[in-house]
């Protein structure tokens, strides 16, 4: 079943043009000249219940905008979104109740007040009830350690802090779908790794669906399975995350250490540095394996260590961007 429907969604932006010098601001105000700029163009996806989607671009790809539309801050120029049913900004309110959001720059707690004091407000906003309350700020207090700021005002936490009071927030009322944008902005390695567990335990015990945009693509790597790729407005790739690693990681790097300086070329690999006994050879694995690499190598040299470096998404990513992307199954386009 799918929760999220969207159907040749398009947002253009009219933006009044300004006039240079005293006579053209004059000119103006009696005739104002604009200029449509469009943010996201003939968008269509489906989520179903419970995936985990990574939705990710480039800043000004159109992220931002399908997410507003999604939440109904924004009214499409064209195409049609379903959440869950709803049409979002027709029913602006209905929606609210059924979704969860958290934007990284933004938070929806109250900024003088102590943060607790935010969290009962919420309670009243969204009508929980009181054994539901309880259970949800027992949960995630266990799990994201919120006791530890409970009396300070919202403006005094630091960022990390109010990214776990915010995702709390958004999770007190027990929606059916969660919108993160950039949820482990500002945090460090470990309350990173805690907010990705969170976010996956909610996904596999509440069965809440995600849709996470971000550029950290750690994020995307432990938390999706789906991503979809967007630019300029167009929908570039939607599919499994190991699709696109198959096409676009096929390089791998073997870093080899022979015990000896000596310079050497090994057929089918590209030595891309050399540090004096320490080798570097980029090599495509659907033309030669790992293991028959490091073979070749030995049957010449003595090795003492090796590593081989995977590919990293944020790497693929780049790649996508500057090349375009080709898609056998016609989901996806190339820039034009």
């Amino acid at each position: 079943m799918n929760v999220i429907e969207v159907q040749h969604l398009s947002k253009q932006f009219s933006i009044a043009k300004r006039q240079a010098g005293m006579w053209g601001a004059f000119q103006s105000l009696f005739h104002r000249e604009y200029i449509v700029k469009t943010a996201v163009e003939d968008v269509s996806f489906a989520i179903g219940a419970g995936e985990m989607v990574g939705y990710i671009g480039p800043n000004g790809a159109g992220k931002s905008t399908t997410i507003k539309m999604l939440t109904g801050i924004l009214v499409p120029t064209a195409g049609d979104i379903r959440v869950n049913g709803i049409v979002p900004y027709q029913e602006r309110q209905k929606n609210a109740l059924q979704i969860g959001v958290v934007f990284g720059q933004r938070s929806q707690l109250w900024w003088d007040l102590p943060t607790i004091e935010s969290f009962e407000l919420l309670k009243q906003v969204y009508q929980i009830s009181d054994s539901r309350y309880r259970i949800n700020m027992q949960t995630f207090t266990e799990v994201l350690g919120l006791d530890e700021f409970f009396q300070t005002p919202v403006r005094q936490l630091s960022l990390g802090q109010r990214m776990r009071a915010d995702i709390a927030a958004a999770l007190l009322h027990d929606p059916k779908i969660l919108f993160l944008d950039e949820p482990t902005i500002g945090l460090d390695v470990v309350a990173k790794e805690k907010m990705r567990t969170f976010i996956q335990e909610m996904n596999l015990e509440r069965n809440v669906t995600v849709i996470l945009t971000t550029h950290d693509m750690a994020d995307i790597e432990k938390l999706c399975s789906r991503m979809i790729l967007i630019d300029k407005g167009h929908v570039m790739y939607d599919g499994p995350l190991s699709t696109i690693k198959d096409m676009y990681g096929t390089y791998r790097v073997l870093i080899v250490d022979v015990g000896q300086d000596a310079s050497f070329q090994i057929e089918e690999a590209e030595l891309i540095r050399e540090e004096g006994t320490r080798k570097w050879f980029r090599f495509d694995r659907n033309r030669i394996r790992a293991s028959q690499l490091i073979q070749r190598i030995s049957d010449q040299y003595e090795i003492h260590d090796l590593t081989i470096e995977e590919p990293d998404i944020d790497t693929i990513i780049r790649q996508i961007y500057q090349e375009g992307i080709e898609n056998p199954q016609g989901v996806a386009h190339k820039q034009g």
